[in-house]
């Protein structure tokens, strides 16, 4: 079994990156070479800008690389309650920012020739038990009222032609819900970056920054840079030069496994939707099939804002202990890859986006970014550029999170607490 990200292991190694030391004077300068930072260093490129990407790993070594591979419209939470706290008009407008970055990738995906398995799958979110049936329901009734109309309510009988489990009683279709193989993507998105212009450095952590007339000057492991404008485009990996970003910001670990290749057989007799699927728990399961056929198989596991092999290998026995138990079929099959990785939560489990201490950012996404990171870095390069473009989350307060300095001290305690309600649920 490998401990590494299986997208990362399938995927060709980033070679565009500039060698030497970092130095230079640009226009932008983006920290963090995932989703967001590259599709921001992109737009900027395109248009013209000098720009510099920081990587203080190498290209999608973080959440873009570690993710269970779904790009699922539409927001996580609760629609009804959605609407409750913002009213109707804001509430569509958060669901289709989700529509719309996958509407983006798919564009990028066919502007820049990136071979990365992009498919319309759909999603289903699947009603774990019974007293879970009515909630969904009545989330799906509002979707489809409100936002939403490709969408469609699957009972327990229809369920079973696209999961074979008896752990689920209904489920709802979400139709523009995508899949892609992660790896290829970010890959192609950084060598795209590249081709337009941008300057793109591995290994290379911003350590400080001070203010350089009217912009920044970063320091990184390699040297430094000065930039006019910064955007901060790394989630739960921002380090400490960024406390006022740490203390808003809970990393918690997200792990997955990904079995060996499956054969026909066994998907037809597991999961022969083909679909991104979730499940309603508060400490859910994620899962889908890979363009060679293994299942990833994901979720919370432990409450825990470590990745590592050790604490990885750990995750990676409860959701096998998991995936057995949803599906008994699939129990004796060996499992190729395990890895983890951190997720950037917010309090409210809402992106945020905009600026801060003399910084642009976008960040937040709370295990939701595969689908907008993207197209939040494309609309953050539009806002740099003084283009009207519209932020979803711009007037999104953000607090500190009480008690929190960048370690989340206090995950086992939420853990427990999530535990209990799915318990009791």
């Amino acid at each position: 079994m490998k401990h590494v990200p299986y997208w990362q292991d399938s995927a060709p190694p980033f070679d565009g990156a500039a060698t030497g030391p970092v130095l230079g004077d640009y226009d932008v300068a983006v920290i963090g070479a995932g989703f967001t930072g590259l599709g921001a260093a992109r737009r900027l490129a395109m248009e013209g800008k000098s720009v510099v990407v920081l990587e203080a790993a190498t290209v999608g070594a973080g959440a873009s690389g570690r993710n269970g591979g779904h790009l699922n419209n539409g927001i996580a939470h609760g629609y009804p309650a959605a609407m409750v706290r913002f009213g109707a008009d804001k509430a569509r407008e958060l669901y289709r920012a989700f529509d719309a970055g996958i509407d983006t990738i798919e564009r990028i995906i066919a502007e820049e020739g990136i071979d990365c398995g992009f498919r319309r799958s759909g999603k289903l979110k699947l009603a774990s038990k019974p007293g879970h049936v009515d909630g969904l329901r009545r989330n799906f009734e509002a979707v489809h009222r409100e936002v939403d109309p490709d969408t469609a309510w699957l009972d327990r009988d229809a369920i079973r032609s696209e999961v074979v489990s008896d752990a689920f009683h209904g489920g709802m279709l979400q139709r523009k819900s995508a899949m892609m193989h992660m790896g290829q993507f970010v890959i192609g998105l950084a060598h795209a970056a590249v081709r337009r212009g941008a300057v793109v450095f591995q290994d290379a952590r911003v350590t400080g920054r001070t203010r350089h007339g009217a912009g920044w000057r970063l320091e990184t492991s390699r040297g430094s840079v000065t930039a006019g404008q910064v955007l901060l485009a790394t989630g739960a990996y921002t380090g400490d030069a960024f406390p006022w970003f740490r203390r808003r910001i809970v990393p918690v670990g997200s792990f997955i496994i990904a079995t060996e290749p499956l054969t026909e057989a066994q998907i037809a007799g597991s999961v022969p939707g083909d679909r991104t699927f979730v499940n309603s728990m508060n400490i859910g399961n994620y899962f889908r099939l890979t363009p060679d056929r293994r299942l990833i198989w994901g979720g919370r596991a432990r409450f825990s804002a470590r990745s590592d092999q050790r604490s990885d290998a750990r995750s990676g026995a409860v959701l096998k202990a998991a995936l057995a138990e949803v599906f008994p079929q699939l129990g004796d099959v060996g499992i190729d890859y395990c890895w983890g990785g951190l997720v950037d939560m917010t309090a409210d489990r809402f992106p945020r986006a905009g600026q801060a201490e003399g910084l642009w950012f976008s960040m937040g996404y709370s295990g939701h970014g595969a689908q907008v990171a993207t197209h939040m870095g494309e609309i953050m390069a539009d806002r740099m550029m003084k283009r009207a473009r519209a932020n979803p989350w711009q007037d999104l307060p953000w607090q500190a999170v009480p008690m929190h300095s960048g370690k989340p001290w206090f995950l086992p305690l939420v853990g427990m607490y999530y535990k209990m309600k799915d318990k009791v649920s």
